[in-house]
């Protein structure tokens, strides 16, 4: 099993202190911790993409360039690219450049995105949400395969079998499917052979057991091997030494960004007790001590039927960064080497 982190690159203030760090510091924290995830054997560092003012990652391929040169071992990539409103040509060659800095590193995970404010800063219309994504993904699929290509759609100019460059070291650029809870989604990903990357923020993973079985029957019936048909889980989670720590921490960050993004959505405001409902054995957050955190994953996986890959998202909670760092180098240190059998819980 591939261990990870996918930040979000969220400039938020402390939520104890109040303070408010500068952009510049963040992006240098942010750099650091993936240089950290780097040495401390990590297989994987995703970075998300919002248009929003209290995330920085705007832009993640540049981000991930800087950490490229930064870094030796690491597989870097998006978590996700908004694909519906991006331009598949850029986003190829973005990530093609990444691939020839990183020498052969790079992976693109592609998806819809849980907020829509890149549609109208790219004059995109929301009623083309699913045949945006659609088209787009169609392209930078054909990208991937082909140098020259003739291609048309709706909602972007056809190519006409003009030569798109660089082309990456990788024979092909690894693309995830995110996804979140929609059947079609999950099949749409099967029949496509692509790995797929589910986020799982709340509930119960159990629960999502009969969409990787559909995902699973819609890559068979579409000729796929197992093999190649990866599933992967982008959870919130966190380390500490403790239990109770890595809760206490957690917290009082992962209330104040949700709290705050039910404002727009019209969800109540977090409690202690639904997060520490969270916390039991089959619920969604991965937040305890190494050995915590390592039964949870593997009783997820087992829920689900195996999975490849498993990505922490820790920025959400607006961590201290010493306190952040700690917990990557115990993802290291002491949760990967359970997951990957070379020591005993």
């Amino acid at each position: 099993m591939q261990i990870g982190i996918d930040s979000f690159a969220a400039l938020v203030a402390d939520p104890i202190t109040g303070a408010m760090p500068t952009a510049a510091d963040r992006m240098k924290n942010l750099l650091e911790e993936i240089e950290l995830a780097d040495r401390v054997g990590l297989d994987f560092f995703g970075l998300g993409e919002h248009h929003r003012e209290e995330y920085l990652d705007s832009a993640p391929a540049v981000i991930l360039a800087a950490a490229a040169a930064r870094t030796k071992q690491i597989r870097l990539g998006s978590a996700v690219t908004v694909i519906s409103a991006a331009d598949p040509v850029r986003v190829f060659q973005e990530f093609a450049t990444l691939d020839l800095i990183s020498g052969g590193r790079a992976e693109i995970v592609v998806g819809r995105g849980s907020f829509v404010e890149s549609f109208p800063l790219f004059g995109l219309k929301l009623e083309d949400y699913d045949d945006l994504f659609i088209e787009k993904l169609d392209l930078l699929l054909t990208l991937r395969d082909s140098t020259n290509v003739s291609w048309k759609g709706k909602h972007r100019a056809a190519l006409t079998g003009q030569g798109v460059y660089p082309r990456p070291l990788q024979a092909k650029i690894p693309i995830w499917l995110g996804v979140g809870g929609t059947p079609q989604s999950f099949a749409r990903a099967g029949a496509l052979g692509l790995p797929l990357m589910v986020a799982i923020i709340g509930g119960e993973p159990h629960r999502f057991r009969p969409l990787v079985d559909l995902y699973r029957e819609a890559g068979a019936r579409a000729g796929y091997k197992p093999a190649d048909l990866k599933v992967g889980i982008h959870a919130l989670g966190y380390v500490a030494d403790t239990d109770q720590q890595a809760a206490d921490e957690f917290f009082p960050g992962y209330a104040a960004a949700f709290t705050k993004i039910g404002k727009e959505r019209g969800w109540p405001p977090v409690t202690r007790r639904q997060f520490d409902a969270l916390l039991q054995p089959r619920g969604a957050l991965m937040v305890g001590g190494p050995e915590t955190v390592a039964a949870k994953v593997r009783q997820m996986s087992d829920d689900l039927g195996g999975i490849d890959r498993i990505t922490f998202q820790m920025s959400v909670a607006a961590l201290r960064h010493k306190p952040l760092l700690h917990a990557i180098n115990l993802l290291g240190s002491k949760v990967a080497p359970i997951l990957r059998g070379t020591v005993s819980a």
